[in-house]
């Protein structure tokens, strides 16, 4: 088979999104399945789309527009704030997108009228984490903006957490965005279709005990994708978290010693390295690198441990084990490394369709480094 390569488990992400639509909507929230991390495949949008999630979303437009060439035609909203230079591409491919800036919503207004389309927007209201979002106290002025713009439809507002400064989702927040949502619409004389509560670090929250207010939308990738949420990267219970795995061919494998010799300088990355005398080692080096993966990322197999990276070689200390050159090391992957590994055009993804384990394998996080 074809290495490195990407194997993806297409059951286990339909299985995974399946019981996260299902106890979701026991709390009457909707999901939205994230295609971002694997760059808009098709394959997977429809494993998605299989689970009964309401709709897709990515962060690319790029993604967005491969996805419709391969005829999806499931609602797909734009996920990140749209480029003034693309708004024609979104009215024309995205159904709905996330906005907070009004010089892009006139854009979006006007591209929408030339195309003899209506767009959906949703504004998104910054609560904290310092990524995106209209600040709270200008809400209501960016709404009515919206209505009076022609061919635009404001479907809903959201909020972003967990992402850039790690502002954990809570009652509390997600209070402060249902009561932006009851003042909005009882000042503008509205009805919003969409209180989208964030990502898959609101799982605790969403999941938990407590009325969840106007939030009735969360937009999901990595918990669909790995089980995990995203807050703190813990197993959700009953997901699958090895819907994907890294496979990479070993092409050296020798005993070398634990230190290098000679005058050190930098290495390929600009960094310092400080090596242990551990005495002689077996190596062994695998055809993948930096270009395709983020090495913190991995999950190498019991025994195995990685020692470093370079662009093209994953250096690893197989300790009892000595790999035959022409053999496969397996790896478990976080959102991070799927990422990389789906954008790079050097690992093949390989899709599979067939559960053979129980969800809840959990891999183990010590043998990284």
């Amino acid at each position: 088979m074809n290495a490195p390569r990407l194997k993806v488990d297409l059951d286990k992400i339909t299985q995974n999104a399946r019981l996260l639509v299902e106890e979701l909507g026991e709390n009457g929230i909707t999901v939205t399945g994230v295609t971002k991390s694997c760059m808009g495949s098709v394959e997977v949008a429809k494993a998605m789309l299989r689970a009964g999630v309401n709709g897709l979303g990515d962060a690319r437009i790029e993604n967005i527009e491969a996805m419709r060439q391969q005829r999806i035609a499931a609602p797909i909203m734009l996920i990140r704030s749209p480029m003034l230079s693309q708004v024609e591409r979104v009215v024309r491919h995205a159904d709905i997108s996330f906005n907070t800036e009004l010089a892009v919503v006139r854009r979006l207004s006007a591209a929408a009228q030339l195309a003899e389309r209506t767009h959906g927007v949703v504004l998104m209201v910054e609560l904290g984490d310092l990524r995106e979002g209209i600040l709270p106290g200008d809400l209501v002025n960016a709404a009515r903006e919206v209505l009076r713009l022609p061919n635009l439809v404001l479907t809903g507002i959201g909020t972003n957490l967990a992402c850039h400064s790690g502002v954990a989702p809570d009652a509390a927040n997600m209070a402060d965005l249902s009561a932006l949502a009851d003042e909005l619409e009882e000042t503008l004389e509205v009805k919003l279709e969409l209180v989208s509560g964030g990502n898959s670090a609101n799982l605790d929250w969403a999941l938990g005990a407590g009325r969840k207010g106007r939030v009735n939308h969360l937009r999901l990738g990595e918990a669909i994708l790995l089980g995990r949420e995203s807050l703190h990267r813990q197993p959700v219970d009953g997901l699958y978290t090895d819907a994907f795995a890294l496979v990479a061919e070993v092409i050296e494998s020798k005993i070398k010693p634990s230190l290098p010799w000679g005058t050190l300088g930098e290495t390929a990355f600009g960094e310092g390295v400080t090596s242990m005398d551990r005495g002689d080692m077996a190596r062994a080096i695998l055809a993948i690198g930096e270009q395709d993966l983020d090495p913190d990322g991995l999950w190498p197999p019991e025994g195995l441990s990685i020692l470093g990276v370079s662009s093209d070689h994953l250096i690893l200390n197989s300790g009892a084990h000595r790999l035959q050159v022409g053999g496969e090391v397996r790896f478990g992957v976080n959102y991070s490394a799927l990422m990389r590994a789906m954008t790079s055009p050097f690992v093949h993804k390989a899709m599979v369709r067939g559960i053979k384990n129980k969800p809840g394998a959990v891999h183990s996080l010590h043998n990284r480094r």
